[in-house]
């Protein structure tokens, strides 16, 4: 009887204890517990940024980060108060299902919630692995990939993590969950990538919070940037005096040891660029780490001088801002170079390939014709490397019937078209046009510039940076030509993509394309028509060959 009487009362003390809680950061004191590298009850000593993130009252928040900075312990914690504290339905939202959504939550919530008795308490099964339940109360945990994964969940409060690698159409998709909600909350966080592009688009419109402190040499209020703040000293990454690299203050140049952050800046905090703005803006580099040091990033920015993925790992994962590396996308002057001496054509009869290409937007198609001089030699591996290309015009049309009649005049020997968003209408174009048209899907998983073809109907996949390294590659080695006469805006679509270099699960270096700004749809049907060509050429063999006149 004594021993319930003690459990009585502790669950009756516990009681009254949670229902004196209103703010997150109490909340994850009393709460969270820690594992490496600082084990134990959660605590805000070593990384004080989190403190004011986590009460923070902004219906959105937007997190633009360096790795590894406690943004997401953050909306953890968010997460975790919401729905014991005030009974909010939470959707966390990353950027694929498998193996992102799976991994998180196994990987950081089920630790989470098995190192905390008060979490394992409120959450009566954690077993399924994307929704979990506390009480009344559900959490949902979604890839951003497919549109059907975000519908029909209503949720008070959305978490979006690693926006940057997402799909971007669908993060609006995700917030439509919180319609007819009277309570509201939102993060974003995320590494950035590339300047107007994800994250950065979001921190923009926000307050723009960057973490100040005292600098205990001056004591001039100051802030940690780079690369006034990082003395590097080593010229390459095998001198052992490269660990010698420090901090410093950007005002008086005197030293900041890295193990005395913890003491000085214990004091900072947040100040806003734009205050009264509605979103909350977080801002923090890995300058402020206490578990980076200096050397690291030192080193980081030595090895970015050769290399174009250190250079980007540099300033998006080190340094948290966005950034685009030189030859990332097509410029202004590449184009010029690729201008030839003719008109956009109206019709064409050619004894060379000719082939197009079709991006499916709404209301419109992006339609490039191209005609391609082959080398005088025999059968080739790789044709698309050694053809040159004439675009013979770049046009928008309405409609597939349209479409149908550009094929004709131009006598199209083969046309790849974009299978979404209209894939009963590009279907339809294609079995119509039986033979010389195949639909085209972007997949992961496919090597190089193979290209998968099914054998139920007209339909190929690719890998999509290989192809548009080829396709908006031609800009930069001048092995395309386009009308003197060609559109602003099918330059702006060729340069809208930029390559961005990052690394995959295992940890290699890859690369993917995005769209920073604007619309990128001709520079989608410049690669669907140089996707078309080794199609083509498997199924012609054009009577004149000759490069000469390109």
């Amino acid at each position: 009887m004594h021993n319930i009487s003690q459990l009585l009362a502790r669950k009756v003390a516990e009681g009254l204890g949670r229902r004196a809680i209103t703010k997150c950061s109490d909340w994850s004191r009393r709460y969270r517990v820690m594992g490496s590298p600082y084990p134990g009850p959660w605590t805000f000593d070593h990384h004080p940024w989190t403190r004011e993130m986590c009460d923070s009252d902004a219906e959105m928040n937007i997190g633009q980060k360096a790795a590894q900075m406690g943004f997401t312990e953050v909306v953890l914690n968010r997460t975790f108060f919401n729905m014991d504290i005030r009974s909010l339905d939470c959707l966390y939202v990353l950027p694929s299902q498998r193996p992102d959504a799976n991994d998180f939550s196994s990987a950081r919530f089920a630790p989470a919630i098995e190192m905390s008795r008060h979490l394992k308490d409120l959450f009566q099964d954690v077993s399924n692995v994307g929704h979990k339940r506390a009480g009344s109360c559900n959490l949902y945990i979604r890839g951003s990939h497919a549109r059907s994964q975000l519908k029909s969940i209503p949720v008070a409060m959305i978490v979006i993590d690693e926006k940057d690698e997402m799909t971007q159409e669908n993060v609006p998709l995700a917030f439509e969950r919180q319609s007819g909600q009277v309570t509201r909350e939102g993060w974003q966080i995320s590494t950035p990538t590339h300047p107007g592009f994800g994250i950065n688009a979001d921190f923009d419109k926000s307050s723009q919070n960057h973490f100040f402190f005292k600098c205990p040499c001056c004591s001039h209020f100051i802030e940690l940037t780079y690369p006034e703040c990082l003395v590097i000293t080593a010229e390459n990454i095998t001198d052992a005096t490269l660990q010698d690299s420090y901090l410093q203050c950007p005002d008086c140049k005197g030293k900041l040891p890295h193990e005395d952050k913890k003491s000085y800046l214990s004091e900072a905090k947040w100040v806003e660029s734009f205050a009264g703005r509605d979103w909350k803006g977080w801002y923090i580099p890995q300058l402020y780490s206490p578990t980076v040091q200096p050397w690291k990033i030192a080193e980081s920015a030595i090895k970015a001088q050769s290399d174009p993925f250190e250079e980007q790992e540099l300033w998006n994962s080190k340094i948290g801002l966005p950034h685009t590396v030189k030859g990332a996308g097509v410029t202004d002057e590449e184009i010029r170079s690729c201008i030839g001496g003719y008109r956009t054509y109206t019709s064409h009869h050619s004894t060379r390939i000719v082939t197009m290409g079709i991006d499916v937007g709404y209301p419109e198609l992006h339609i490039e014709i191209d005609e391609w001089f082959l080398p005088q030699q025999g059968p080739v591996v790789d044709v698309n490397q050694l053809a040159k290309c004439r675009v013979l015009g770049a046009f928008i049309r309405s409609s597939f019937q349209e479409a149908s009649t550009l094929l004709e005049q131009f006598r199209v020997n083969f046309c790849v078209v974009d299978a979404q968003p209209e894939r009963r209408l590009a279907l339809s174009f294609a079995n119509e046009h039986y033979g010389r048209v195949r639909l085209c899907s972007y997949e992961q998983g496919i090597g190089g510039k193979a290209i998968h073809l099914a054998d139920d109907e007209p339909r190929v996949k690719v890998d999509r940076t290989s192809w548009l390294d080829m396709s908006l590659g031609r800009f930069k080695s001048g092995t395309i030509k386009v009308p003197a006469d060609i559109s602003e805006e099918y330059k702006r679509h060729i340069k809208a993509q930029v390559r961005t270099y990052e690394k995959d699960r295992h940890g290699n270096p890859t690369g993917r394309y995005i769209t920073p700004a604007g619309q990128d749809h001709f520079g989608h049907a410049r690669n669907y028509a140089e996707i078309a060509l080794p199609l083509a050429a498997s199924y012609n063999q054009p009577q004149n060959i000759e490069t000469s006149v390109f």
